[in-house]
């Protein structure tokens, strides 16, 4: 399958559509504004590559996890399902995420090829920086952090 994820996107909105789901199609409506929206920020319009698609959808993604995460903490379970339901729908369109052993495969790997392990948390910075591209949009930034600080003995 060689469709673009905006593409993949445009064809779902119209299948979702068609199938009357509400909170899929606007779901995707919600994406693509925000892909448009990204397109014609700056001094021009450009077009956007497959990564920096793929970047808008993990940061809408984020979004409503961390939407979801606020209403449920504030009591409002009906707004915490509906972001709920919408990240559910954005999961689809993310790459796989790493699971824990992998990251932490992942972590054990950078700090031996950055050398960071004898500078203790003050490497977290050199290891951050090689960890990022392996792990951005594979998995959620804040864990990747955490694991680092932990096996730096933060």
């Amino acid at each position: 399958m060689t469709d673009t994820l905006k593409e993949r996107l445009r064809s779902d909105l119209t299948t979702a559509m068609k199938s009357r789901d509400k909170v899929r199609a606007g779901t995707i409506r919600m994406v693509l504004t925000a892909i448009s929206q990204a397109e014609v920020a700056g001094k021009e319009a450009v077009e956007l590559t497959e990564p920096q698609v793929l970047e808008v959808v993990v940061r809408e993604a984020k979004k409503r996890r961390e939407a979801e995460e606020a209403y449920a903490a504030a009591g409002r379970d009906e707004l915490a399902e509906k972001e709920r339901a919408e990240s559910a729908v954005l999961s689809d369109y993310l790459p796989e995420q790493i699971g824990a052993e992998e990251l932490q495969q992942l972590v054990t790997d950078a700090i031996a090829q950055t050398g960071a392990g004898a500078l203790g948390v003050k490497g977290m910075g050199k290891v951050m920086g090689a960890l990022t591209p392996m792990t951005k949009g594979k998995a959620d930034g804040a864990a990747v952090a955490a694991e680092v600080r932990r096996q730096l003995g933060a």
